[in-house]
């Protein structure tokens, strides 16, 4: 364990940098709705417009949060890729056609990495988006919507490391993600389409993307024998049966009803004998979220989903376990 590190001298640095932050994001938010405000409108009609991609670059640390744009972006509904400034001059200018709109990060808007991304931009005539701290420099000359930031320094005097900048121009460069996102009327299916992986795309999906349908989702008639019934819950295999009438869910057996009603009497009666009526149901459209919480709500381990009453498809707890949502 290092003994250089004093306690409180070390919470005291973290507090500082971290304040020093939050005052330069609340100085950009005060410049968005004034110096800023024409340029960032600019800006976001530039990528609404771009017919191809939004191409992100900057070098060393606005490099990084150039990659960070544009997964947001891409993650947002605007496609975008990052394209590295020095490669750029190397072939990968090929990457960087008429249809896209470029954006383009350095705090002193002087980066020499950046001089032949540029110089090919304007002469196929894509639209440069400049996010720099200097008005008067060559990046913010060259664009097309130049997005000059307000100047906080950063939050180390004694080695002004890109920290407050950085932090500044990722905030911005979700700013037009979100403006985007908001204008294009891009939802959360939209973004539950293009983020299928993992619990956060399994959370985002609806019932209808994980229901059993057909030979798996079994219905029989009120007037069914219990041995039928019986039959047909295992052929379906979720230990449970729907019973419909008119076409219309009007209740439902399952194990746990045979546990606790079934008796030699009951094998010649029909299932009106045995079902749950009324049984709680969700929408195909709902969240799987919705589904999770009924079930643990009313502590059972299925959903008919309805449509009109009528069911046309069932999920349960297993179906949501293997979908990767807890």
């Amino acid at each position: 364990m290092s003994d250089i590190i004093n306690p409180t001298s070390a919470i005291t640095a973290g507090q500082e940098a971290i304040r020093a932050e939050a005052r330069a994001l609340e100085a950009l938010a005060q410049a968005l709705g004034d110096g800023l405000r024409d340029p960032f409108v600019q800006a976001a009609r530039l990528l609404a417009d771009a017919k191809g991609r939004v191409i992100v670059s900057g070098m060393g640390k606005s490099g990084h949060i150039a990659r960070k744009i544009a997964a947001t972006l891409a993650s947002t509904g605007t496609p975008a890729q990052f394209v590295h400034p020095a490669e750029a001059s190397h072939g990968d200018l090929g990457m960087i056609v008429e249809q896209d709109c470029v954006l383009a990060i350095s705090r002193s808007g002087e980066t020499a990495e950046l001089s032949d991304l540029l110089y090919h931009c304007r002469r196929i005539h894509v639209p440069i988006i400049g996010m720099t701290f200097k008005a008067n420099s060559s990046l913010a000359r060259a664009s097309t919507a130049a997005l000059v930031l307000p100047d906080c320094g950063e939050a180390s005097e004694e080695a002004p490391a890109p920290t407050t900048s950085t932090t500044m121009c990722l905030a911005l460069g979700d700013a037009l993600a979100v403006a985007l996102l908001k204008a294009r009327g891009f939802t959360a299916d939209h973004f539950g389409a293009i983020h299928p992986g993992g619990k956060l795309g399994a959370a985002l999906k609806r019932v209808r993307d994980i229901m059993r349908v057909g030979q798996s989702d079994p219905l029989i008639a009120p007037e069914t024998p219990v041995p039928q019934a019986l039959e047909a819950m295992s052929v379906g295999g979720i230990g449970a049966v729907g019973v419909i009438e008119a076409g219309k869910l009007v209740g439902i057996v399952t194990d746990g009803d045979l546990r606790r009603r079934l008796s030699p009497e009951m094998f010649a009666k029909d299932v009106r004998a045995l079902m749950t009526a009324n049984p709680k149901t969700i929408t195909p459209d709902a969240p799987i979220a919705d589904a999770i919480a009924i079930m643990n709500e009313k502590r059972i381990t299925l959903l008919f989903a309805v449509e009109d009453g009528k069911p046309v498809g069932v999920v349960h707890m297993h179906d949501l376990l293997a979908a990767g949502v807890r």
